[in-house]
């Protein structure tokens, strides 16, 4: 489930309470939560409701102006259930702590040393840390440029940055992503 950055914020400081999506069956569980930019949003209850009976209250708590733009949206995909989730912040995103790291323990740079390895062997080619270098070496440039340098495709490209991201080595911007300070304490 994709929460867009100004639903994330209002879940972050309190506004925004419930998310309404269509769907042909639950994608999401109770319990489960997803990292957004404004933090870990967690999801509390999961339940189909009939679009019928949906309020101005509800669309006030889902962070839309008015009952009828919460219906036009839902009415976007036509013969799929609509599900109401309330949802709440659970935390700062760990990888934002995790990113800021200034400096890494031999520890720490054994476990990222691991990871990529595993990585790139998996991969059949060694990929993970050239990407970070092409990163640091070129900031802000768009992902299909920095993709097609390599001679790859971007949405792989694309897949294989966010798990450095994940790592708290890459950092994603509006357009193209930066190396983190964890991830030029790691290329040092």
């Amino acid at each position: 489930m994709l929460i867009p950055p100004a639903t994330a914020a209002g879940v972050a400081d309190g506004s925004v309470t419930l998310a309404f999506r269509r769907w042909d069956r639950p994608r999401m569980r109770p319990g489960s939560t997803q990292r957004t930019g404004a933090g870990v949003v967690r999801i509390g209850t999961v339940d189909e409701v009939d679009p019928a009976a949906l309020t101005e209250e509800d669309a006030r708590r889902a962070g839309v102006r008015s009952l009828e733009e919460l219906l036009r949206l839902l009415g976007r995909r036509e013969g799929a259930h609509v599900y109401r989730m309330t949802v709440s912040l659970a935390g700062a995103d760990p990888r934002v702590a995790l990113r800021e790291q200034g400096e890494l323990s031999e520890a720490d740079r054994r476990a990222i040393d691991e990871r990529l390895d595993r990585w790139d062997a998996a991969c059949g080619a060694p990929w993970t840390r050239q990407a970070l270098r092409l990163i640091a070496e070129h900031p802000g440039v768009r992902a299909p440029d920095l993709a097609a340098s390599l001679g790859r495709e971007t949405l792989p490209f694309k897949r294989d940055v966010r798990k450095l991201k994940e790592l708290g080595l890459t950092v994603s911007r509006a357009v193209g992503y930066e190396i983190s300070h964890r991830g030029r304490a790691y290329l040092g």
